[in-house]
């Protein structure tokens, strides 16, 4: 990330700027736009969502003259807007992902199967794609990345999204030769696997945010995929089904995360975990076998030892999306990708009785949470991704509270984006790595 700030300046300079298409336009992209605004060598030339009232309203509140803002549906129209320096704003994803003159597509709409389809449109289009979608991540992330790669363009996650945050923290640690004990995010409100858009409706009002987002936050699915993110880029593995979850304070987290036979909570090293009580941070749990740097660390204040805590107090969200935009465009860089492919899976469970003909809702809702395992432990149950989870989804037999929700257990009505890739997903991995398949998905309903 260093040296980014004078690049950018040094493009302005040249008369020259990133021009950035964002597609979503809720509560991230809005604040994503603002904070471009303020930059230098960056602009969103283009914004999609399928309220245009957001993208006027975004625009104005960043400060962008409204008689520069052209809402437009045709591809000539907004290519000539964008050259005379004016903003897009359209209903419709795909203009955005195949405007010539935009470099990095954002999305900013946490649908997994659009998210995915948004992906893969950029990345044919031969455009950076970063995602604040990181439940399609988790789910074709290996394949979207494969693909990427193959044409030439970076897909990424975002800067300032927990799992990217974990990875600075990583990428240090890594890189300065310290061993990694663990990688984890704080959860700031009590885990209540029944939540949903009712139980959190006040709360949402009142922050102004989508009860499916509230929801999704507190039955912990959003914590179980942001950690499924940095396993899947790093190899670090839940230490049980759904991880530890402990209550601790920083100060408390070298000892935590110990082995067990030392007094902690661990049963292997290198594992993904959250601890209740540190929010809105991340950490990383260091050690060394070297003396002189235990010294070193004790002499800088870092404890004891023989673990040590890296802990960064904040994230800052679509607000630091910008520094992944300008890294892929000037390094070629993505700020955490799946670099170790499908490690762990955040599988659907049921959070009520289900029977035969019910529909599932997706992430957020109130028929299903997110439950980290282990890509060995998922494939041995058959387990249904969540991320594969939406109202196509249909019960074909009785499913109790708490269970797991298996291939077999439903059919779909309509094949949608984001099954198509991620049984290519599944293909690409039986063919490369035979020791290790993936189970297919049952047939389609006809």
């Amino acid at each position: 990330m260093l040296g980014l700030n004078y690049k950018l300046r040094d493009l302005e300079k040249l008369g020259r700027e990133i021009h950035v298409g964002l597609i979503g336009c809720g509560q991230m992209g809005r604040g994503m736009i603002s904070q471009i605004e303020n930059m230098k060598g960056m602009r969103v030339v283009a914004t999609a969502d399928l309220h245009p009232t957001l993208i006027q309203q975004a625009y104005l509140k960043a400060g962008i003259n409204e008689h520069s803002i052209v809402l437009t549906d045709h591809l000539e129209e907004a290519e000539k807007a964008i050259e005379q320096g004016k903003t897009i704003g359209t209903v419709y994803s795909d203009l955005v992902t195949s405007l010539p003159s935009v470099d990095v597509i954002v999305d900013a709409t946490g649908v997994p199967n659009l998210g995915a389809e948004i992906a893969w449109k950029s990345i044919l289009n031969k455009k950076h794609i970063v995602m604040l979608n990181v439940e399609a991540d988790v789910t074709v992330g290996p394949l979207l990345k494969q693909v990427a790669d193959a044409s030439g363009v970076v897909y990424t996650g975002s800067a300032g999204d927990e799992p990217g945050a974990v990875m600075e923290l990583y990428d240090f640690a890594d890189a300065i030769g310290f061993e990694i004990i663990a990688l984890g995010k704080g959860k700031n409100n009590p885990l209540n696997h029944g939540a949903n858009p009712s139980s959190v409706e006040v709360e949402a009002k009142a922050k102004g945010a989508s009860p499916k987002m509230i929801a999704s936050f507190q039955d912990g699915t959003k914590t179980m995929v942001e950690m499924n993110a940095v396993a899947n880029a790093t190899g670090f593995l839940p230490d049980v089904p759904g991880m530890h979850g402990i209550s601790g304070t920083v100060k408390e987290l070298p000892s935590l995360f110990q082995l067990k036979e030392k007094g902690g909570i661990l049963a292997n090293k290198g594992i993904v975990d959250y601890v209740n009580g540190v929010a809105p941070g991340v950490f990383a749990i260091i050690s060394s076998d070297k003396e002189e740097v235990h010294h070193e660390m004790n002499y800088l204040k870092m404890g004891d030892g023989p673990n040590y805590v890296l802990y960064r107090p904040y994230h800052l969200t679509s607000l630091e999306t910008p520094l992944s935009i300008a890294r892929a465009f000037f390094h070629k860089e993505a700020t955490i990708a799946p670099w170790q492919g499908l490690q762990a899976e955040t599988v659907a469970v049921a959070k009520k009785d289900l029977k035969p003909g019910d529909h599932l809702d997706g992430i957020g809702g109130y028929t299903v949470y997110g439950k980290l395992l282990t890509q060995g432990d998922s494939a041995a149950v058959d387990a249904l991704p969540i991320g594969l989870v939406d109202q196509n989804v249909v019960v074909t037999r009785p499913i109790k509270q708490g269970e797991i929700i298996r291939y077999g257990d439903i059919e779909q009505e309509r094949e949608s984006m984001i099954w198509k890739l991620r049984s290519l997903q599944n293909q690409s991995s039986n063919n490369s790595s035979p020791k290790n398949k993936l189970e297919q998905p049952r047939p389609f309903l006809v």
